[in-house]
């Protein structure tokens, strides 16, 4: 069946990120993982070859990207060599920071931020998630105190992508306690302000090239200048943008697991056991027929999420039904494509073990699976 999605435009740009991909990614991912972080070259290179900032207004320049096929494809190239903590990380950026920026910012937060932003040169983080919150944003401390000039930032973060290496800091504190969801704030804190401190870099069970942090903001001064947005508005800002959030974690386990496939069919047609190819025995066969028939109905629906997102159809219940879905097949997947490498699954030197582990994280990232079945629940007693 043909898949429908691309056209010659975007297969064109493939064969660009393909070449990032095998120039920039592949000789440098076993640093990263080990060093726990990806080097700031990798995010310079992704800038000028148009690989990261595809979200942002040309104007900024950035893609001018509505079209939200061009990232999938950056999701497809990174995923194929297993580079998930970097496509993590682009996702970030793109997906979540320039979309608020870009809507949110004034003239000259866009040319401070935004430009750099998108091309790679700036790289900037959202901190949200509270050692006591999760993914209850209405319990967040964190508070923004208001005072001449603009306001003073105490609190703590955690679970933080690019908590380290972050050049600005989107940080989502309470600035009117009485306000209720009407009293959050978006106020963006740059690296070197006075009472801003990184923690440790977390150790994970996966995702490990990607920088994950603790931050802690001890009476940081946040100019006015410094407010994303409007005041108080924060809240319904950061709901406005999680739709796309969430199609961009269902599509990096569509992705993701799609790359599983293909490394499986590849080894079981080599490997051999009690004579004779493991692909010929009857289980692996309908593992595989399986695997690949989930795959290919997930796909039909994120494939059609991505190009409602491209029209601005797409809708918070579409998203959390899409990401909830296709992170519960990517892990299903995964584990059982594992299986068949039998104990070369278990090492990692072969791609399967990391897609594995990184997998993980995607049942919990953007709003846990649980709050997602909540949100598509919710919809459903409403029409009643």
């Amino acid at each position: 069946m043909d898949r429908g999605l691309y056209a010659a435009e975007h297969e064109a740009f493939r064969e660009t990120v393909t070449t990032y991909v095998e120039r920039e990614v592949v000789p440098n991912m076993e640093r990263w993982e080990e060093a726990r972080l990806v080097s700031r070259d990798a995010w310079l290179a992704a800038g000028r070859q148009g690989v990261v900032g595809l979200s942002g207004p040309a104007d900024c320049g950035g893609g001018g990207q509505g079209d939200y096929r061009y990232r999938n494809v950056v999701l497809e190239e990174l995923a194929r060599v297993g580079a998930n903590s970097l496509s993590s990380s682009f996702s970030l950026q793109d997906d979540i920071l320039i979309p608020y920026v870009a809507a949110l910012a004034d003239r000259g937060q866009r040319a401070r931020w935004l430009v750099p932003m998108c091309h790679g040169e700036m790289i900037a983080a959202i901190a949200m998630t509270e050692p006591g919150t999760g993914s209850d944003l209405k319990g967040i401390r964190t508070t923004g105190r208001k005072v001449e000039g603009g306001w003073r930032v105490s609190g703590s973060k955690t679970f933080i992508t690019s908590g380290i290496q972050s050049d600005i800091v989107v940080v989502v504190a309470r600035t009117s306690p009485e306000g209720g969801s009407d009293g959050f704030s978006l106020l963006v804190v740059e690296a070197g302000m006075a009472g801003f401190s990184r923690g440790r870099k977390l150790k994970k069970i996966g995702l490990n090239g990607q920088d994950t942090a603790e931050l802690f903001f001890d009476d940081v001064f946040v100019p006015r200048e410094n407010l994303l947005g409007t005041e108080g508005g924060g809240f319904r800002q950061l709901m406005r943008h999680l739709p796309l959030e969430r199609l961009s974690i269902a599509a990096t386990a569509v992705a993701s697991a799609d790359a599983a496939l293909a490394w499986t069919l590849e080894y079981v047609q080599q490997r051999r056991a009690f004579g004779q190819p493991i692909a010929d025995f009857q289980n692996t066969r309908f593992v595989l027929a399986e695997v690949a028939t989930e795959l290919d109905v997930t796909r039909a629906f994120v494939d059609k999420a991505v190009m409602a997102v491209g029209s601005g159809t797409l809708t918070a219940v579409e998203a959390a039904k899409a990401k909830l879905w296709a992170t519960e097949v990517q892990h299903r997947a995964i584990d059982r494509l594992l299986q068949l490498f039998g104990g070369y699954g278990y090492m990692l030197e072969y791609p399967i073990a990391r897609a594995y582990q990184d997998a993980r994280v995607q049942r919990i990232f953007g709003g846990t699976n649980e709050i997602m079945k909540q949100i598509i629940g919710r919809d459903l007693i409403g029409r009643r």
